[in-house]
């Protein structure tokens, strides 16, 4: 048996972003799994097959790829960003530790990529520079009452917060319930940053103080950065800075 998986994250649109190691991986690659957008940005080859599919099946793709690398295939499982955040590594290692024993025999490999978050907070400055957590808005795998604990308790410790998958057409109503939460727990005029499409030829980056934010503002395609209560502005032509200093004071 001499297949193995390799999960791979393209990093949060541009190809200059890719790491070498990811784009190595896919030059060796037979097989390429993924969601629909992300397969598309593998360049087909003579060689390599392409295996894209909906979203929402993220266990049946793991499986898909788990079944072609026992067969001796070099299967690559792509997601955008990271593969470890709110992607697909999970999924992979949820399909081994529930399928056939074989599996786990496996070559097994995740290679890293530049998240959303990441990319989205380097280009408004450094938002992220102290403590800070993630937290995925979806309420598809888990439920609201849990994503409104986590929020409050983040916005009680005062960490910055990043939020992927903000707002979607078919849930529009838990965003608005997101900043609703964070204008009662917060109560002050932190900067909030809606990143679009960052690295991509659609990114658009804006920079909002929370009482002025609106449901709107974010979609599926925008990472949202809210600081904690020592995030500060530079104010300069164009678009401020905005960082978290490294420090609290006692």
């Amino acid at each position: 048996m001499s297949g193995r998986v390799i999960i791979a994250g393209l990093g949060p649109g541009a190809d200059n972003l890719v790491t070498p190691e990811v784009s190595a991986a896919l030059a060796q690659a037979t097989d390429v799994v993924g969601y629909i957008p992300y397969v598309a940005r593998v360049s087909p080859r003579p060689g390599l097959t392409l295996h894209p599919s909906d979203n929402r099946v993220e266990l049946d793709r793991a499986r898909h790829a788990l079944e072609m690398a026992h067969a001796g295939r070099t299967v690559v499982v792509v997601s955008s960003g990271d593969p470890g955040v709110f992607a697909m590594a999970s999924a992979v290692f949820e399909a081994v530790e529930a399928g056939p024993p074989e599996w786990r025999a496996l070559d097994i490999r995740v290679l890293p990529g530049i998240t959303a978050m990441l990319a989205a907070a380097a280009r408004a400055g450094a938002p992220l520079g102290h403590d800070f957590c993630a937290i995925n808005l979806s309420d598809n795998l888990k439920p609201w009452a849990l994503i409104e604990r986590r929020l409050r308790l983040a916005a009680e410790a005062d960490f910055a917060m990043a939020f992927y998958n903000p707002r979607s057409k078919s849930r529009p109503e838990g965003f608005a319930r997101t900043l609703t939460v964070l204008k009662e727990a917060c109560g002050d005029t932190r900067p909030v940053i809606f990143a679009r499409a960052v690295s991509t030829p659609q990114e658009e980056i804006r920079v909002v103080l929370l009482p002025d934010t609106t449901p709107e503002m974010a979609d599926m395609r925008t990472v949202v950065i809210v600081g904690s209560s020592t995030t500060r502005l530079i104010a300069r032509s164009g678009a401020p800075i905005v960082y978290t200093p490294r420090s609290v004071p006692a």
